[in-house]
């Protein structure tokens, strides 16, 4: 045993404010050489995933808090397990459309949500002014928890499945050992751990920086009012349920007979602890708080008196302003981190007493399994990268915390913080030309302008201003030739002894010959589809590798596991921001680029999925011929600093063809026609290839042992119990955008993955998934858009033939003639 000197408040760890500080000894036990899982970070998020791992059976389970349990943003959130439910106030036409929105994805779920009428609205909350309200989003078992209780219950429960809890005790240093293991110093000592996870709230950055990481979490101001015993709720029979009201940017519950509300400001009056992203959080800070400021809430407070009008004659008791913590899209960053061997967040908790209980099964499900039991790549860390700086991270918290909640559409944009470095070399030609979408940093066109377009932002549940634009874009490619920049793709270089029999062990297909790519997928060891790339072998033993922006380093961290566990002998090298993209496709596609290369571009010399070094307009560069809108098309890698000069030559070349730009919406749109599935939509974490209709990349009769394979065949062996199926629907103004609801006989079947509007056939169209005995030919469902059932028909895929297809249907007619 040994002692520690320790700061703590005089006041009782609930307490609301902050006092002077003591000085006590805490006698800590000897802490422990060794760790299997070491998590920093003793709040409830920290607590939630000891107890779940040592609950589920790992031994030496080891959590370090640098003072007291529920330090930090913990402490202060705004007592028991309270369950009164909870409603959102839509006051608004655009509110209500949101909430049917949120319906079409909510029925397919189990989590009982229900959109109701004013009438009911008032009837679950007397206290409301109804004037404004419109409908209400009722959560009958949502409800508020006292967090300090919360932590300790949980830690209790870790200590008794066997976790070891210590603290004070500070984490000094972070040193990576040969093996793969850490070195935690600490003033008590060091533990060798075999993995470290890093919860550490609002120090989280700090805890990054000991191993040159910079996460991009940054603290920000929020304040919370808490009013005396007002008489209207001390006479209501039971409790209030939680009111969101969000067109005042602002909740509101009961505590005990007064109420409790909490403003989000909006980004000019909002307050960033900036201070601590430079400079560190303060030494010994942890219980404090924040000096409350009235006059910065007082337009929520005023709006919040016009709902509930009994809050205009309440007295306020306490003021309470302490640090929660965003990110830059306000979603947690869960899970391991690329480039740094068995390192793994849990970070970036705006609201961490909601989430703790969720993420600690999530973590520890994973880290037993060796995979993340469902999908949730939107908390990624990896999402970001070196391009998020503080300016940025500052920027887009600002524009989060103030558009906490304003209402969400669909392929909405947020520009704050941008653009970032991540531009292609062709964004200063194009970025007045069109709208552009933000890509895991990147800035990529969605679609472009033509005089007489409205080109404002005007996002919207239905059809909006984009929907003509992108028609004309889909004709383009059909009928003449188009150029989209696809630079934001994620792009990485293996090459080594070993690359082959790597790569054979991470993918399903069999690899691709010299000068050769195919389409193929790593999967899990349960058999899921972790990712789809498409590989290229350049030379013997050397490949490229290509996959979509949002998983470039989720795809790249996995890729580096497997080798660093295999101990394959290959270089590895992420080269996508050195590497611009353009993709050209159309009838004409093929015309156009022969004007510019002396390399034989017809059918018979440059063949589907083949790729070649050539020069195109004197630049070398590497073309492949595959195209992702299904028609005749080449991508073209060159050098970034090159891009801009082949984009203009190919532009100029193509004058007489009819040439123009088209965006990844088109894009989106051509694909869903000839049946291409997306990764992240029908197929992820959540779905096996043979489900999704990939059987004919998946060769289960390769030698290669590769990941997933067993799981694979005993998921044939047992039969499948749902399939994808293609969907055409009959809609108005309204299209399916994914993760709808699909109906049947008045029960729920099954949800779309992904949907968009077919400009070449004219009708609606979604991939779903359905029970086996639905997912047949011809067989009518009913699709659910904004609270109404469209009805859907199961057809034939696809609805248009991809060019490879036409062109070998030709020469056969040709051949039979």
């Amino acid at each position: 045993m040994f002692q520690s000197a320790c700061l703590i408040p005089h006041n009782s760890p609930s307490c609301r404010h902050s006092f002077p500080f003591s000085l006590r000894f805490y006698s800590l036990p000897r802490l422990k050489d060794t760790a299997e899982t070491l998590i920093i970070g003793g709040g409830c998020v920290g607590v939630s995933l000891a107890y779940h791992l040592a609950k589920l059976g790992q031994k030496d389970v080891v959590l370090l808090e640098k003072s007291e349990l529920t330090a930090g943003s913990t402490w202060h959130a705004a007592v028991g397990f309270h369950q009164p439910g909870s409603i959102r106030i839509a006051s608004t036409v655009s509110r209500v459309d949101e909430m049917k929105y949120q319906m079409t994805r909510t029925h397919w779920h189990s989590t009982p949500q229900f959109l109701i009428s004013p009438e009911e609205v008032q009837e679950l909350c007397p206290l409301l002014n109804m004037d404004k309200v419109l409908a209400g989003l009722h959560t009958p078992g949502d409800g508020h928890i006292d967090p300090y209780s919360l932590t300790m219950a949980l830690a209790a429960g870790a200590r008794m499945h066997g976790a070891h809890i210590y603290n004070p005790a500070p984490v000094t240093g972070l040193f990576p050992t040969p093996d793969g293991k850490w070195d935690v110093h600490t003033p008590h000592g060091t533990i060798r751990a075999n993995r470290v996870v890093n919860a550490a709230g609002f120090w989280a950055r700090e805890v990054g920086q000991m191993i040159g990481l910079e996460h991009p979490t940054i603290p920000v101001h929020h304040q919370y009012v808490v009013t005396a015993t007002v008489a209207e709720v001390k006479a209501l029979k039971k409790e209030l349920p939680v009111i969101r009201d969000l067109e005042g940017s602002y909740y509101l519950r009961q505590e005990r007979d007064g109420l409790l509300f909490g403003p989000y400001e909006k980004q000019e009056k909002m307050v960033l602890q900036d201070s601590w992203v430079t400079d560190g959080v303060p030494p010994g800070f942890g219980k404090e708080l924040f000096e409350s400021d009235l006059d910065r809430i007082m337009d929520h407070v005023e709006m919040a008196m016009e709902m509930v009008p009994v809050l205009k004659h309440a007295d306020i008791i306490n003021i309470v302003s302490g640090p929660i913590t965003y990110t830059p899209d306000l979603l947690p960053m869960v899970g391991p981190h690329q480039g740094v061997q068995n390192y793994w967040t849990a970070i970036g908790f705006g609201y961490g007493i909601i989430h703790a209980g969720g993420v600690g099964k999530f973590l520890s499900d994973w880290i037993l399994s060796g995979e993340p039991p469902y999908d949730l790549i939107e908390c990624d860390p990896n999402r970001y990268s070196k391009w998020t700086t503080v300016p940025f991270m500052c920027a887009k918290a600002r524009e989060s915390y103030g558009f906490n909640n304003l209402v969400g559409y669909p392929k909405e944009e947020r520009f704050a913080g941008r653009p970032t470095s991540r531009v292609s070399g062709v964004y200063e030609l194009l970025k007045e030309k069109g709208s552009m979408g933000f890509h895991a940093g990147w800035e990529q066109p969605h679609y472009f302008y033509k005089p007489g377009d409205d080109v404002r932002y005007r996002p919207s549940f239905k059809r909006t201003n984009w929907f003509g634009p992108v028609g004309r874009e889909c004709q383009l490619v059909m009928e003449k030739v188009g150029v989209i920049d696809l630079s934001p793709f994620g792009k990485f270089m293996v090459k080594g002894k070993d690359s082959h029999k790597l790569l054979d062990r991470l993918f399903a297909n069999t690899l691709p010959k010299v000068g050769l790519t195919n389409i193929s997928h790593m999967l899990t060891p349960r058999g899921h589809v972790y990712a789809e790339l498409t590989i290229t072998q350049l030379a013997p033993g050397e490949f490229m590798l290509i996959t979509g922006s949002g998983s470039e380093l989720h795809d790249l961290r996995w890729i580096e596991r497997e080798r660093t566990d295999g101990g394959y002998d290959v270089d590895i090298s992420n080269v996508t921001d050195g590497i611009g993209v353009l993709g050209v496709a159309g009838p004409n596609s093929r015309r156009v680029l022969q004007k510019l290369t002396s390399e034989d571009m017809s059918d018979g010399a440059f063949r589907f999925l083949h790729c070649k070094s050539i020069e195109l307009a004197d630049i070398p560069l590497r073309a492949t011929r595959i195209s992702y809108t299904g028609e005749l098309g080449w991508e073209l890698y060159m050098d970034m600093p090159k891009m801009e000069a082949v984009y203009q030559a190919i532009m100029e070349a193509g004058q007489e063809e009819g040439i123009d730009n088209f965006g990844t919406y088109a894009m989106a749109s051509l694909r869903l026609e000839k049946g291409f599935r997306g990764w992240g939509a029908e197929m992820n974490c959540d779905t096996n290839p043979l489900e999704a209709g990939l059987d004919y990349f998946i060769k289960l009769n390769k030698p290669a042992d590769f990941v997933g394979k067993q799981a694979l065949l005993e998921i044939k062996s047992q039969g499948l119990t749902r399939n994808l199926a293609y969907l055409t629907m009959d809609t108005d103004d309204v299209d399916p955008e994914g993760n709808e609801t699909i109906w049947h006989n008045g029960k729920v079947v099954g949800n779309t993955t992904s949907g968009a509007y077919s400009y070449t056939t004219r009708k609606s169209l979604a991939f779903g998934y359905l029970p086996t005995h639905l997912a047949t030919i011809g067989q009518n469902v009913e699709v659910e858009l904004l609270g109404r059932k469209y009805p859907a028909t199961v057809v034939q895929e696809p609805l248009v033939q991809t060019e490879p297809t036409r062109t070998r249907l030709q020469k056969k007619s040709r051949g039979g003639a």
